[in-house]
């Protein structure tokens, strides 16, 4: 009797599947697997349609039984060409309604065809359990250990849905006792809201001790793939969001580079002011005072704009590379604000120090011409390469790897200028002891030296950290230490060997548990790409391929693809289009200020309606100065 119920079972599911790949062609549906199988004309239909192929020539309405044997002949050579391996099965048994071998020819084409695994055996079986356990892992109620008593009381099913699309079913308040009306709540939601064929009845699942494996794994493989689609969804959406953050933050530098240039050329003007109109009294005590004065500000406010300066060259350095990663319209500073305009006028500023510090050592004579020279000199040289540094720096544009091979030089050269520093302290010391407090020839001091030489060991050092995190956040945009773990545990899990590489097959199994489908033909593919040709994948390159299939580029072409992705292909999209996606409030409501409104005619059955959206290419083009898929030309 046990045997018999799972005849019927997998009867019933099997020919709901039969019947919903036949109906792309409009054929009637089959009412019994035994006699509709028997002439071989819908084996063929089927067929054609899951190999997207025709098989030729057939008898389409045979009544001679040599006939039929002929379309089920057929239909099976085609099968055995596509490497399905069919034992003790000849067309005889399918034209004699021999209904045993019929389920098992149907679940052949199934395994392959739908769940999307080359052969039978534990690795179909166990990538889509894995991708299960998965998914349920944070419901306590649910503890997924096969494909027949664990899905007795339908918390499983309830849980994948809430799990992708909470905004379904509230999974809390569900009574967990009740295993028919929850099984029978995720069905109807499955069929109605997502677009799952109903294979299975309530009383396939609840009404048995344990329900058939092979028509539960039929069934969850739908869901398998309606949800990997959800997620490709939700990704774009995600993408989306990431955009719309990297243009806030970029727009928050912008904004702070120029209150704070305002800011430190008024201040520069103000001091030169107050150095103009500044009076001697004549006294050796009042010139020592503004000496002391002077040294003051080179000391504290000199450097707190030496140090904004330099923060602002390598802001500016920033927004410039932040906009070329995510390859957006660059941006230049407003009128007045522009470093060249600030390069001005420090050299200016530079100009009055040396008028005002001359205006005071001329007060104070007593020096040694040689010694303050010689001091001069090198401070002046090493002032100089400073400064070279710096330009080089603030002159630094192009791709993140090719200024960081410039910033690097700089580094290397930076530090032999250690040894140079040691020589000017050594001559700052005999100056003291000189009793020499004034020095016509420079503007700079051991300590100024000093300090902008950390300065500018310390931009050179921050210059190099962003550029490294720039080139880290394109490449590795989606990869977190949750996503590495993750693909190491499948790994892991399907090399039986512990060989530390895959086979072809245990590779597909490995894609399929994450969400990777491929059919045969492309799967063979990747295989061999990944492999270099080889035997088997190693740990390393399959880690490199999950990089290569999960990051975020970020670029403004994808970006515009997600937009597509998200709009389901409209050229534009609407609020419910981002919601839908899982955008944050916060992030659509920027979106919808931000984007060019339009209103569209769309027909709803007989009748036609005006829908509001948002012109999401204008919005992209006004962004990156381009259309989508141009390289700056504007054509589509």
């Amino acid at each position: 009797m046990a045997q018999q119920q799972w005849i019927v079972t997998q009867d019933k599911t099997f020919r709901k599947w039969l019947n919903s790949k036949l109906a792309i062609r409009n054929i009637p549906p089959a009412n019994s697997l035994e006699k509709d199988l028997a002439t071989g004309v819908l084996l063929i239909h089927l067929l054609e349609i899951l190999g997207n192929e025709s098989l030729g020539k057939y008898a389409s309405n045979p009544r001679l039984r040599v006939q039929m044997c002929e379309n089920v002949h057929k239909a099976l050579e085609y099968i055995r060409g596509r490497g399905i391996q069919l034992l003790n099965i000849g067309a005889e048994d399918i034209v004699d309604g021999n209904l045993k071998l019929i389920l098992g020819l149907l679940w052949m084409l199934i395994l392959r065809f739908t769940i999307n695994i080359n052969e039978e055996g534990l690795t179909a079986k166990e990538g889509l359990l894995l991708w299960c356990q998965r998914k349920t892992a944070c419901y306590e109620e649910v503890d997924i250990r096969d494909f027949s008593s664990s899905w007795n009381n339908g918390l499983a099913f309830c849980a994948l849905l809430d799990i992708h699309r909470p905004d379904l079913i509230d999974y809390d308040a569900l009574d967990k006792s009740d295993h028919r009306g929850n099984t029978a709540l995720a069905f109807r939601i499955a069929t109605e809201e997502i677009g799952i064929p109903a294979l299975l009845d309530v009383e396939d699942v609840c009404d048995v001790a344990r329900p058939d494996e092979k028509s539960l794994m039929t069934y969850i493989a739908y869901w398998f793939h309606a949800f990997s689609q959800l997620d490709r969804i939700e990704t774009a959406g995600r993408r989306v969001e990431k955009f719309v953050e990297v243009m806030q933050g970029a727009w928050s530098m912008q904004h702070n580079f120029e209150k704070r240039m305002t800011e430190l050329l008024k201040q520069i003007n103000e001091v030169r002011n107050t150095w103009t109109t500044a009076k001697f009294s004549g006294t050796y005590a009042d010139a020592k005072s503004q000496y002391a004065n002077f040294g003051a500000y080179k000391r504290t406010l000199k450097r707190a704009w030496v140090a904004e300066k330099a923060d602002l060259v390598s802001l500016l350095g920033n927004i410039k590379t932040k906009l070329s990663t995510y390859r957006l319209k660059d941006y230049d500073p407003p009128a007045g604000l522009s470093l060249a305009n600030l390069d001005r006028e420090w050299k200016i500023l530079l100009q009055f120090e040396g008028k005002r510090s001359m205006q005071i050592n001329e007060k104070i004579r007593d020096i040694k011409e040689g010694l303050r020279r010689e001091f001069a000199n090198a401070a002046n040289e090493f002032a100089l390469c400073l400064n070279t540094v710096s330009l080089q720096i603030s002159e630094l544009d192009g791709e993140p790897e090719y200024q960081l091979r410039i910033v690097r030089t700089l580094h290397n050269n930076i530090i032999p200028l250690e040894l140079e520093l040691d020589r000017i302290e050594k001559l700052t010391e005999d100056c003291e002891e000189a009793n020499i407090e004034e020095n016509d020839y420079t503007v700079y001091s051991y300590d100024e030296l000093e300090y902008e030489y950390g300065l500018a060991k310390e931009s050179v050092a921050k210059k190099l950290s962003f550029l490294d995190n720039q080139i880290v956040a394109r490449n590795m945009t989606n990869l977190t230490p949750i996503q590495l773990e993750e693909f190491e545990s499948v790994f892991r899990h399907f090399d039986r060997d512990l060989s530390n590489s895959l086979h072809e097959l245990e590779f597909s199994a490995a894609l399929a548990s994450l969400g990777l489908v491929y059919d045969e033909e492309e799967m063979h593919s990747v295989f061999n790409t990944v492999s270099c040709g080889g035997r088997s994948v190693t740990f390393e390159q399959f880690i490199r391929f999950m990089v290569e299939v999960t990051e975020d580029q970020n670029s403004a072409e994808q970006v515009w693809q997600s937009f597509r992705e998200v709009a389901d292909g409209k050229p534009y999209v609407t609020e419910v289009d981002l919601r839908h996606s899982l955008i944050p409030d916060g992030m659509i409501e920027q979106l919808v200020k931000t984007m060019p409104k339009v209103r569209v005619k769309v027909e709803d059955g007989d009748e036609e309606r005006e829908e509001e959206g948002f012109d999401y290419e204008k919005y992209m083009e006004v962004l990156t100065g381009k259309g989508p898929g141009t390289n700056g030309a504007g054509h589509r």
